[in-house]
């Protein structure tokens, strides 16, 4: 990194929107390939009924109401790749509800794709923007957050853009309940570097690592992305962070 971002991100790292949900365009082109029949089919006939139905403006989410069934907590992943990790999770834990969101068409296609294969009905998808779910939920109704791999907006100035920013954060730490985790995932130094510097300045977060490993390897109940993999396969070391909510 050159003196000059750093003078740039470090000068952007104090920026607080005032409204958290005002912040738009943070990822780029949603679609970009031709769909095949089973997957034209998945989303006409299985988003609709796992599909995040968002309130009006100004009243909250009823998780209760998301899931056929009670559940033993609520997580949510932001920009859910291809849903592998979600998924993962969800047949591990049925007892707990799961909400993904993700921009990207091929990623919702993929997520549906688990959720029928797997027969998951613990997963209910957002095909849009994290911060709509995030300010339609109640407050302290999730017991954890995801965010892997995120695009890194590696210029410094685009690095308002990145989803590790104030408003965002102020965001998570408001919907998490006291105790709950919120996790992040990157292979990219800038971007790890940036989450360091912007969870440093918080004081309702409190980082777990107490040791390198904590924070070098991937935890025995944090399953794999793709992307991760693909890191791995490359040589490209990933830093896991896990924040509890103080």
């Amino acid at each position: 990194m050159t003196d000059e971002q750093t003078r740039d991100e470090t000068a952007g790292a104090g920026r607080r929107p005032s409204d958290p949900t005002t912040l738009k365009r943070l990822y780029g082109r949603q679609k970009g390939f031709k769909l095949r029949d089973r997957q034209q089919r998945l989303l006409d006939e299985l988003l609709p009924r796992v599909a995040v139905p968002l309130p009006p403006s100004g009243r909250a989410l009823d998780p209760a109401a998301l899931f056929g069934a009670p559940t033993a907590d609520l997580w949510l992943e932001i920009g859910f790749g291809k849903g592998e990790h979600m998924a993962t999770l969800a047949a591990r834990h049925p007892d707990i509800g799961f909400i993904g969101c993700e921009p990207f068409l091929t990623g919702v296609v993929g997520a549906l794709g688990h959720i029928e294969d797997q027969r998951l009905g613990n997963i209910r998808l957002h095909m849009g923007d994290a911060l709509a779910v995030l300010a339609a939920l109640p407050d302290a109704s999730l017991g954890r957050v995801f965010l892997l791999h995120p695009d890194p907006w590696p210029k410094a100035r685009h690095a308002k853009r990145r989803f590790v920013n104030p408003g965002p954060l102020d965001l998570i730490a408001a919907k998490l309940r006291p105790g709950g985790e919120f996790r992040v995932a990157t292979d990219h130094p800038t971007y790890m570097a940036w989450t360091v510097m912007q969870m440093d300045h918080r004081r309702d977060f409190d980082w777990l690592a107490e040791q390198p490993d904590d924070w070098r390897v991937r935890p025995d109940d944090w399953p794999a992305t793709r992307y991760g993999q693909w890191a791995e396969s490359e040589g490209r070391p990933i830093w896991y962070f896990r924040y509890r909510r103080a």
